[in-house]
């Protein structure tokens, strides 16, 4: 379960690279920019959402060991 969450992280944070390289800086809310924008926005919050699941399974772990 680690290996496939470590995976997952590291493709949102791909994904996030890859929406900064769409961002248009002089027109940022139009476009393309706005999707690029959402993307971040969703990739971030998987990222998020995977690290707590990681430190839940850590502390779950660490209960069951006690």
């Amino acid at each position: 379960m680690k290996i496939f969450t470590s995976i997952l992280v590291f493709l949102a944070l791909a994904l996030i690279i890859f929406n900064i390289t769409l961002l248009d800086f002089n027109h940022l809310f139009e476009g393309n920019s706005i999707i690029a924008l959402i993307g971040i926005t969703a990739s971030f919050c998987a990222v998020l959402i995977l690290l707590i699941f990681r430190m839940s399974k850590m502390i779950q772990e660490k209960t069951k060991n006690q």
